[in-house]
């Protein structure tokens, strides 16, 4: 009888998302018995080839997601998934996985959408697609263990972002996020993802502060391009280092993980709005009018350029921007957009606001 044949586990990859992809690695190999390809970080040259081979007017998230796929291809990844979603999400799956077989690489896809039944179910056949021999005992717990160290991303982020523009010791919360980013990517138990969330807390709670009245600035927008650091251009950081405390509700845990749903929020922002026009479009009005009722000093609105539902929600910005007395900054990212002209733009905004702040104090 010849030798039974072994079974290599597949290489397996997603587009980079913000820093999600530490917990997809989690998930891919302890629940699912593969090997996960971390592409290396986004940068311009990832952008230029997701550019070269994407149509004309579609989004940049598509463009800046194709490219961080092709760079998975070629550090060798022989499985993509490409996570579900609604707006374009819902269809890019299909276009990408053409242009990229059109480019003549070899892949098996596994696109999220079509699993998307409302049938928990239906995504283990999505599962089986990755192992078929995967041990139905261990995703359920790393599934858990993922949906934690999402969580605990999007808290540490947004601690960072909404004190690291105050310390007294510069590059203090800087070294405690990056020894986080470290401790996330090398998790491989629950108690590694608790141990590494308990570390940056502690060193956060360490960090001594200076804070007296900072300038409060909330940031909405596409869902993608708010999260992601490389398609906002460093938007946050730049701001934090301003002097300015950051924040952002739009996030994994509150849209995906843990959210109102849109009849809860429709009700809420009715008097704005009477329809829905967009995945995230009744989040971003809700939020801008809470940061305005919390007495924010100013909104900025982030959207890629294309993206449809973010322009149609522009004119209630307005109206709430004019309700409420507060500025805000409108900002569209596209394969052009320059880290000088967003600097330039930044500047001025900070110093109406901070004219302002004085002024009405």
């Amino acid at each position: 009888m010849g030798k039974k044949k072994m079974e290599v586990p597949k290489k397996v990859a997603f587009p980079m998302a913000a820093n999600y992809n530490y917990a997809f690695r989690y998930f891919v190999e302890q629940g699912l018995g593969a090997r996960y390809i971390m592409q290396p970080p986004m940068t311009r040259k990832t952008l230029e080839i997701g550019t070269r081979y994407s149509p004309d007017s579609v989004c940049t998230p598509f463009k800046t997601t194709l490219g961080s796929t092709i760079e998975a291809l070629e550090c060798g990844a022989d499985t993509l998934v490409m996570l579900f979603g609604t707006c374009r999400l819902g269809y890019y799956g299909e276009l990408q996985e053409q242009i990229l077989r059109d480019l003549g690489y070899q892949f098996d896809y596994i696109n999220l959408a079509t699993y998307t039944t409302g049938k928990n179910r239906d995504y283990f056949k999505a599962i089986g697609r990755v192992n078929p021999k995967v041990n139905p005992v261990k995703v359920v717990p790393a599934a858990m263990d993922t949906v934690k160290m999402a969580e605990y991303i999007d808290e540490i982020t947004a601690q960072y972002y909404l004190n690291c523009g105050f310390e007294l010791e510069r590059g203090a919360y800087k070294r405690a996020l990056n020894q986080f980013w470290t401790d996330m990517d090398r998790a491989a138990s629950h108690q590694d993802i608790e141990e590494g969330y308990q570390r940056v807390k502690s060193a956060f709670q360490g960090i001594p502060l200076r804070k007296e009245e900072p300038l409060r600035v909330g940031i909405i927008g596409e869902y993608y391009t708010v999260q992601d650091a490389f398609s906002n251009l460093e938007l946050e950081q730049k701001l934090a280092d301003m002097g300015v405390e950051v924040h952002r509700w739009m996030n994994v845990s509150h849209r995906n993980l843990h959210y109102s749903g849109e009849k809860n929020l429709n009700v809420r922002v009715r008097d704005l709005t009477r329809f829905s026009m967009g995945p995230t479009s009744t989040a971003n009005i809700w939020c801008a009018r809470d940061y305005a009722e919390r007495g924010f000093d100013g909104l900025i609105h982030v959207k890629s350029a294309c993206c449809t539902p973010e322009i149609q929600i522009m004119p209630v910005l307005q109206n709430i921007g004019a309700d409420y007395k507060i500025p805000i900054l409108y900002l569209t990212y596209d394969s052009q957009t320059s880290d000088t002209g967003l600097m330039t733009r930044l500047e001025a905004f900070y110093d109406m606001i901070s004219m302002r702040k004085k002024v009405i104090r």
